[in-house]
């Protein structure tokens, strides 16, 4: 062995510890998901693509799948136009804001998803803190519907995932050039004009890193959809739960969990190829 593949083996040795860990967490687990999958009933009698099949040609489980995405891609835009912001102020604040600001940020994330998800069951109840604000106030004659509705999931939701949009974007804004928004600002263009056409352009991959997070986060935040949705809104997470838990149908609920992770990563990459392409093309021009 010459000394440079030596060299070379001695500097991969280090990562062996953790390849195998990934390889065992990661990789055998989906391995067994793939096989799983292939059964054609749940007394695991022969392989076939049967259980696919069967998704494909049902309306239900199709219909359960847009509705999980469409709730992360809603979740992920709500959380976008809370997040730019609240970026925005912690960049024009001084020092003492950009801590409390930090902190604020960084406080829920130090909270379980099941302490705020139950909060948000506290709030949005029938007797929650909205409804009787509302009825002291006389908005309203009787309490609203708050809990167990999707309005209600995508609420819970924004402010759960809330941090994963704010810190990526209050990174991009911190790397903005202050010069370009002094350069419009001399040219005489006015503060919505800016943000449009200077400050969004430059940030926008912070945006959309912050976008795809937030989106794969919700749509597989099984916690707070089954318990603000209350089981009366069936998404991807609690329908591979039913059909392993409930049915133990075990050779379809491991399809339909390759399918939402495809589903998943699928949209993940697209928006990152569309992304770093949009960025290569704003670094040529």
């Amino acid at each position: 062995m010459s000394p440079d593949s030596a060299t070379g083996t001695n500097q991969l040795l280090p990562a062996v510890p953790l390849a195998a860990l990934f390889f065992a967490a990661f990789v055998l687990p989906l391995a067994a998901l793939v096989v799983i999958s292939l059964f054609r009933d749940p007394q695991f009698s022969g392989l076939s693509l049967v259980q696919y099949v069967r998704f494909l040609s049902d309306p239900f489980s199709l219909k359960v799948l847009t509705d999980t995405l469409w709730l992360g891609a809603e979740v992920a835009l709500a959380t976008l136009i809370l997040a730019y912001p609240l970026a925005l102020v912690y960049v024009a604040s001084g020092p003492f804001m950009r801590t409390l600001i930090t902190f604020l940020i960084m406080l829920p994330l130090l909270t379980s998803t099941v302490v705020r998800t139950f909060a948000w069951i506290v709030i949005l109840g029938r007797d929650g803190i909205v409804n009787s604000a509302m009825l002291s106030l006389g908005f309203w004659q009787a309490p609203a519907r708050l809990l167990y509705t999707w309005e209600g999931m995508v609420l819970a939701l924004t402010q759960i995932q809330l941090p994963l949009m704010a810190l990526p974007l209050i990174n991009s804004l911190l790397r903005l050039d202050r010069n370009l928004t002094r350069a419009a600002e001399g040219l005489g263009a006015s503060r919505a004009r800016i943000f449009v056409t200077v400050v969004l352009p430059l940030t926008l991959p912070g945006a959309i890193a912050g976008w795809l997070l937030v989106f794969a986060a919700a749509a597989t935040a099984f916690i707070t959809q089954t318990l603000v949705g209350g089981g009366r809104i069936i998404l991807m997470p609690s329908h591979i739960y039913q059909q392993a838990v409930g049915v133990q149908d075990w050779p379809f609920a491991a399809a339909l969990s390759l399918i939402f992770t495809l589903a998943v990563t699928g949209i993940v990459f697209a928006v990152g190829a569309l992304s770093r392409r949009y960025v290569r093309g704003v670094d040529a021009a």
